[in-house]
């Protein structure tokens, strides 16, 4: 019997028809993933065409050094060679997405750099260890020990530790949420808002929607099944995973900052993300949550210039402008 399942919009599947990947990613095909764009994308990529500098820094993590891309707005009168001394400004911390399995912290950034510059913001990127080499805790320690360094050296980086969010897209997403959790539970970075854009919240496979799209989209079930079994090995399911790993386990949501959960109708994560921001309203946090209809898997990132993909990814500027132009203990009304 066939599952149904909401249809991708007409142009979108058109897309989808010719898209160059398999239905499922398997392990033989990482190398692949990480020797072709978006995983080679560079800091100069990123900052081409935009009125931005990048710094590099190394801070200390758990097991080595991580690093962290720090792009700056230049200043009126400033060039790429210098700094200029000003007021604070707010700031993006950013995981990018992947799987857990490719990608570098200049995968997407030049997407979360239009929503920087529009709030007139830094934009934080971290660099995390990757699957199937390091599972997890890796990369959710890479990012804290990132975040943490960014809320302890606020001032010296020029940063607004009061209007400081989170972002983070697919596992990036995940790695978001979590350390929304983290931050909250270790009372600190505070935060005014995170943007979870299409996350990857759930090892359990078990939603409809991680169902409905067993060989379809971008980003399949068997892709998610695989990135999930090399992220938690063989707790992948088990009851006891923490919710660091998988956030949708989570079962204290009080205390989080505001959200913003972006996702597609048509894809595996769709169910988790709308279970996710209920979780959040039950427990008295602001949420706002955008199910694009017919949307697949990072649909926008992809068709940017699609009318749906304008609509969301103005709707995502739209957020973090109004979310930065906020103190944290504004945020929460």
């Amino acid at each position: 019997m066939t599952t149904p399942k909401p249809p991708y919009e007409p142009e979108m599947a058109a897309f989808l028809d010719v898209y160059p990947a398999p239905k499922d990613i398997t392990r033989e095909f990482i190398p692949l993933m990480r020797q072709a764009p978006p995983s080679t994308v560079t800091a100069e990529d990123v900052i081409a065409g935009e009125p931005y500098t990048h710094e590099e820094r190394q801070v200390n993590g758990h097991q080595g050094p991580v690093t962290i891309s720090i792009f700056r707005p230049l200043q009126a009168g400033q060039t790429s060679a210098g700094l200029t001394a000003t007021a604070p400004l707010p700031a993006i911390y950013y995981t990018h997405g992947g799987g857990f399995l490719c990608g570098t912290r200049f995968t997407g950034a030049k997407d979360v750099l239009q929503w920087a510059k529009a709030a007139g913001a830094i934009l934080v990127s971290v660099e995390y260890r990757l699957t199937p080499e390091h599972p997890y805790p890796a990369a959710i320690d890479d990012c804290w020990a990132g975040l943490k360094y960014v809320g302890e050296h606020a001032a010296e980086l020029g940063i607004d530790a009061d209007r400081l969010m989170i972002t983070g897209q697919s596992a990036g997403g995940n790695l978001a949420a979590a350390l929304g959790l983290i931050a909250r539970d270790q009372k600190g970075p505070k935060l005014v808002g995170q943007l979870l854009d299409c996350p990857m919240l759930d090892d359990r496979d078990s939603n409809p929607s991680s169902r409905q799209f067993i060989k379809e989209g971008i980003w399949s079930n068997g892709s998610n099944v695989l990135a999930w079994s090399l992220y938690l090995g063989p707790n992948a399911g088990r009851a006891d995973v923490s919710a660091y790993a998988a956030p949708a386990r989570c079962t204290d949501f009080s205390g989080l900052a505001p959200a913003l959960i972006t996702v597609g109708s048509s894809e595996v994560f769709r169910d988790e993300c709308v279970s996710y921001a209920s979780e959040l309203w039950k427990a008295g946090v602001q949420c706002e949550l955008h199910v694009w209809p017919g949307g697949f898997h990072v649909f926008d990132a992809l068709m940017p210039d699609h009318p749906m993909s304008v609509a969301s990814n103005q709707a995502k500027t739209n957020w973090v402008v109004k979310m930065l132009a906020r103190k944290v203990s504004a945020s929460k009304l």
